[in-house]
């Protein structure tokens, strides 16, 4: 890499993590956080900051929020959340969590869900290991117990959610949460260093490639092959190319790595708008747009995939793409959540969920 191109990296990356330390997390600590309740409100409005009205708190946007302040080194914040995390949404008689709380913080969505699983141990590994908190690694123990035994949908997949006692399947098996999943497991395979991760996501993996993988294009679907209206997510190609190349050797054998390599170039080539950079929502199998919304986490996906396949082209790009991204969706209030192909706002208001794909990229990007 040229002395040009790194710092104009170096330049481009620091005013990234700038804006997050001096906009992003005050804002969480903040406005967007509720100290009655001691929960981050699901959204803030793009103009003052002030909350929405609220309607519900969400376990996985706590736990989000849990992950961004302990990976931030601020300890205080990140054990309010894990304590509201457990205290509001753990369901004591059926085990597992659930999905939401009203504004009292009374179960209202009992849903288990397994994206919300997912970044209960996702969360929680990574508080663990920035904190230290012992307990952190009993809810990891806890709650991959409870996915191993009840979201189980055999040959490797987990069914994407259950009723409150987990007696009925409501979804079967969907990319997203086990994207998540894997995600996941990484990082607790990570905090923990227990062999079983590796044994987990070997099998995730292995199942992945049989139900998922698009083989014209490699991608991952989020629907298991063959289902009716099925698409292609540019952003999860990314995100998934990443995570891959994190697994490595522990999940080799599934040949998703070979896969995500010709994902990578087909979300690019078709999902990428080759003037502003933009990354589409969706496309169809034959790589027509379906969906030109372009939301922040995509935009932030396909940065961190650039800095970690990182060739010299994609370290070329690298900095342009940051500074495209830096002026189309952040602002000094924060960031905007949704645009169009044409750069309109197309929603405005600020999720608390959003900060952790912030956070995820940055950490990814070139120091």
């Amino acid at each position: 890499m040229s002395n040009s191109i790194d710092a104009a990296l170096a330049a481009q990356t620091t005013a990234l993590r700038e804006h997050f330390t001096h906009i992003v997390l005050p804002l969480w600590r903040g406005p967007g956080f509720n100290v009655a309740t001691q929960l981050p409100y699901e959204a803030v409005r793009a103009d003052d900051g002030a909350p929405l009205p609220v309607t519900r708190y969400r376990a996985m946007a706590c736990a989000r929020q849990m992950f961004v302040f302990a990976q931030a080194g601020d300890k205080a914040h990140a054990e309010r959340l894990f304590h509201a995390l457990c205290r509001y949404f753990r369901d004591e008689r059926h085990g597992g969590w659930f999905y939401s709380v009203d504004a009292q913080g009374a179960p209202l969505d009992t849903t288990k869900d397994l994206y919300t699983h997912a970044f209960v141990v996702f969360a929680c590994a990574q508080y663990a290991s920035a904190c230290g908190d012992a307990a952190a690694l009993d809810v990891i123990a806890e709650t991959t117990a409870v996915i191993d035994t009840r979201f189980a949908a055999g040959q490797g997949l987990l069914n994407a959610a259950l009723d409150r006692s987990f007696a009925s399947v409501i979804t079967g098996p969907l990319q997203n949460p086990l994207m998540h999943l894997t995600e996941a497991y990484l990082a607790a395979l990570a905090a923990t260093r227990e062999p079983s991760f590796e044994t987990r996501l070997a099998v995730l993996a292995d199942a992945i490639a049989r139900a998922f993988v698009h083989e014209p294009t490699g991608a991952i679907a989020e629907l298991p092959i063959g289902s009716a209206d099925n698409r292609l997510e540019p952003g999860h190609q990314f995100e998934w190319f990443y995570l891959v190349k994190c697994a490595g050797e522990t999940i080799a054998a599934s040949g998703l790595a070979a896969s995500l390599e010709r994902a990578f170039e087909f979300a690019q080539r078709h999902g990428v708008d080759a003037q502003t950079g933009g990354v589409c929502a969706a496309l169809a199998e034959d790589g027509t747009v379906k969906d030109a919304t372009q939301r922040i986490w995509a935009q932030t996906e396909y940065l961190r995939a650039l800095a970690t396949r990182g060739r010299p082209e994609d370290l070329r790009a690298l900095a342009p793409q940051i500074e495209r991204f830096r002026t189309s969706f952040l602002h000094p209030r924060g960031w905007y959540e949704c645009k169009t192909p044409q750069g309109d706002v197309a929603r405005a208001d600020m999720p608390s969920t959003t900060p952790y794909h912030l956070a995820t990229a940055y950490a990814s990007l070139p120091e």
